[in-house]
């Protein structure tokens, strides 16, 4: 036997640092299939363990962003990470429960005055839309102030 480690503790080796979804490790470990390696049947066997969860993955990166950025960050990252849409919507319905509280946070840590003129308006809503915040919240967000120098 040869010095290389299996495709099995290679898996274990990366759900031991952080959680993968189910695709991203699967991109990872296709690397190192060899001949008589079966991938699905590992990762199935890693989901029955409960070594590997999409729905856990789902959770930590919507935690991980929260404060910083908005729902359509998250939904951006776990689509491109290959988590299954149940799972995404399931996410996003969380995370949209307290974007509008959120943006407010992270509007006021960036900006410390309420938009004076158009200008900061529209540079204030660029950068919470960068961010991943949804149109309607930026609006509603920026909207009083605005809506006091008329």
């Amino acid at each position: 036997m040869s010095g290389e480690p299996t495709l099995r503790s290679r898996a274990v080796r990366l759900l031991a640092r952080r959680d993968y979804a189910r695709a991203e490790l699967a991109g990872k470990l296709e690397a190192y299939v060899a001949e008589g390696d079966d991938l699905p049947a590992l990762l199935d066997e890693m989901q029955a363990l409960g070594f590997l969860s999409d729905a856990r993955f789902a959770e930590q990166l919507a935690y991980r962003h929260r404060g910083r950025h908005g729902p359509l960050t998250v939904e951006r990252e776990l689509r491109r990470r290959g988590v299954a849409d149940d799972i995404v919507d399931a996410t996003l319905d969380a995370a949209r429960s307290t974007e509008y509280a959120e943006a407010q946070q992270v509007l006021r840590r960036k900006f410390r005055e309420a938009p004076a003129n158009m200008q900061d308006w529209a540079k204030q809503g660029r950068y919470l839309q960068a961010r991943g915040f949804s149109l309607e919240v930026i609006r509603r967000l920026l909207r009083t102030p605005i809506e006091q120098e008329l």
